[in-house]
């Protein structure tokens, strides 16, 4: 067992393509638009092509998510991206679709740990998503794009979410989808699992320091509540 499991005392998990089927989501999209303009792509499958798309894509996104931060112009991309989401119909529960399982996985894991989640997207957003799927109830805390001045790759996020966990940085496990989740999981000093069922990919998964390498996100469950701690 790679993970340390006596060392784990409190688990903070990313959101999209973690928790949330984002990709699936994204893909479905570009596939749509791909097969409008199937005779740009002979023989390509616009299913293959818009996952590969969207994979290839997670780290422009990613860069594009920090740019606010690096620049320090996360209040005005803020009031941006407020300014649009109020031109948007209101979302509904069916807009989140929940990885399988996922409900489940946070009840049992809730009993044992305090569970927080750090998104890089705005409290807006992250705090719509909790509510509407009705996975608020399981976490201590919320880290979102405006909760720290930097957020992730930053460690930042992770050692908030840790004091108000109780814990310290290197007492977490951080579970997330994404080469970002994994760098500051490592830059915080914490543990990390990769999982497979959103943007990354094992191998960049893997050269970014992840601990572990799961299939699913609920597959946690049988790692840190059914193995023995050491």
């Amino acid at each position: 067992m790679p993970l340390d499991l006596a060392r784990i005392k409190a688990i903070c998990f990313d959101v999209d393509g973690t928790l949330r089927e984002t990709d699936d989501q994204y893909v479905q999209a570009l596939a749509r638009l791909f097969r409008r303009g199937s005779f740009l792509f002979p023989g390509r499958d616009p299913q293959h092509l818009a996952r590969w798309f969207v994979m290839r894509t997670e780290d422009l996104g990613t860069f594009l998510f920090g740019l606010p931060d690096r620049f320090h112009l996360d209040d005005k991309m803020h009031r941006v991206v407020s300014f649009l989401r109020r031109k948007r119909r209101p979302r509904t529960a069916a807009d989140y679709p929940l990885v399988p399982g996922v409900t489940e996985m946070l009840s049992r894991l809730a009993a044992r740990y305090p569970l927080a989640v750090i998104s890089a997207r705005d409290e807006h957003t992250t705090m719509d998503f909790l509510n509407h799927t009705g996975l608020m109830p399981f976490f201590h805390c919320v880290a979102t794009a405006q909760t720290c001045r930097y957020t992730k790759p930053y460690p930042d996020p992770i050692h908030w979410a840790a004091s108000k966990m109780g814990v310290s940085a290197a007492e977490c496990l951080m579970v997330g989808d994404t080469t970002v989740d994994i760098r500051a999981a490592k830059a915080a000093g914490a543990q990390a699992v990769g999982v497979l069922c959103g943007f990354g990919e094992e191998a960049e998964l893997l050269r970014s320091g992840a601990d572990l390498i799961l299939p699913v996100t609920t597959d946690l469950t049988g790692v840190l509540l059914e193995c023995p701690a050491e």
